[in-house]
């Protein structure tokens, strides 16, 4: 029996980038709008996680593609901190010029985004874990929480699922694939030498000094060439997290053994919380695959680019963020119907964030009228992106 009961018109699930933006975009319609984050610090990987890269909004050939919240949340990340749009990135250079992007303090992105969702009048649950799926039939109708306070319930009239590995949508039924991950640690570390460098500069930037061990193109040095990074049991998760800082632990070990004296480099913070990439993803109406950049998608409700080359720019087509058959939810971030290396694309932070805004417009309009978001059609959502001036199809930004 649940110790407290509490009603929501939407309810957001994950309180990383996707969340944030899904909250905020339904508060702002007027719901009556929870977000629950299990952790105590806002932004998920971008923050708690120390990814401290805002990757771009626009094409790498001078376009932006993605805006709304999106746009929005990167102008957020350095609002208390280091970070800023290069003025020059329209230039549209084809190999490494300047994009619509930006480098962020973790912890000022955080402050910032306790700002936003507050000012938008969010009722935010912090360490607040959600424990299942509470489903009336078919469709999710709430979820089950563990808090200091004890067992809860949050009911709803719309779920987002923003956890980042589809942890409501999968206990709720939702057929959901699985990915593996390469191990990498990204961390921050103290460094004399680089404090001198901002001192002489008068320019702190330095002092984000970001330590990344690890490739995108197999394990670590000193990891098992062939090991299976889920991040879909505690075994896996602890795995990963411990062999990360074991790297770690070795590296400095060896600067030191080198003559670095402890008290000129050292780790100054470690992520509090496992930087996988990709890990579960949902089986939905629609599904983004390989090879689909440039395509249009009559149901598109948003572009975002490929981060790691130019002229790749992708539509989202609606389907990919409603579940299959379960009802009541919809899903947001890097565990939306998205396959391959077209996953790639859609789990980092533009993605997260516009994803996460299409998925609290359409929660909106869902509880509006007691409906399930799939009853919501991509018609709908495009006449509101017409009127907040977002692009939804590749004809509209570039001609």
């Amino acid at each position: 029996m649940a110790d407290f009961e509490r009603e929501f018109d939407v309810l957001v699930c994950g309180g990383g980038v996707a969340g944030i933006a899904a909250a905020l975009e339904s508060a702002r319609a007027g719901m009556r709008t929870a977000l629950v984050e299990k952790t105590i610090i806002l932004g998920g990987l971008a923050t708690s996680g120390l990814i401290w890269a805002y990757l771009p909004l626009c094409d790498g050939l001078g376009v932006q593609v993605t805006f709304g919240i999106a746009e929005e949340l990167l102008h957020l990340s350095y609002r208390y901190g280091l970070g800023g749009v290069p003025a020059d990135w329209r230039r549209g250079d084809r190999t490494e010029g300047p994009r619509f992007w930006t480098i962020f303090s973790p912890a000022a992105f955080a402050l910032a985004l306790d700002e936003a969702l507050t000012a938008a009048g969010v009722e935010i649950w912090l360490d607040t874990l959600v424990c299942r799926p509470i489903v009336d039939r078919d469709r999710v109708v709430g979820v089950e929480v563990e808090t200091k306070g004890g067992r809860g319930a949050l009911l709803a009239k719309c779920i987002v699922d923003a956890t980042g590995d589809a942890d409501v949508a999968y206990r709720a039924g939702v057929e959901c694939r699985p990915e593996g991950n390469f191990l990498a640690m990204w961390t921050l570390q103290a460094s004399l030498d680089l404090a001198r460098k901002a001192a002489e500069q008068g320019d702190g930037r330095a002092l984000l000094d970001m330590l990344i061990l690890g490739s995108n193109v197999g394990a670590a040095e000193g990891t098992p060439p062939e090991r299976d990074w889920s991040g879909l049991d505690a075994e896996s998760v602890t795995a990963f997290v411990l062999e990360g800082r074991r790297l770690l632990r070795e590296r400095f070990a060896r600067l030191h053994a080198g003559g670095a004296k402890p008290s000129d480099v050292y780790p100054l913070t470690l992520p509090s919380m496992a930087q996988f990439r990709t890990t579960r993803r949902i089986v939905g109406k629609a599904s983004i695959a390989d090879g689909e950049h440039g395509k249009r998608r009559p149901d598109s409700v948003g572009l975002v680019a490929d981060w790691r080359k130019a002229g790749f720019v992708w539509e989202i087509p609606y389907g990919a963020l409603v579940p299959e058959k379960t009802t009541g939810l919809l899903v947001a971030g890097r565990c939306i119907a998205s396959a391959g290396d077209a996953w790639e694309v859609t789990r980092v932070i533009p993605a997260a964030a516009l994803t996460g805004q299409i998925c609290g417009l359409a929660a909106a309009l869902a509880a509006g009228r007691g409906a399930s978001p799939d009853r919501v059609s991509a018609n709908e959502i495009q006449s509101d992106l017409d009127r907040k001036g977002m692009p939804y199809h590749l004809a509209q930004v570039y001609g």
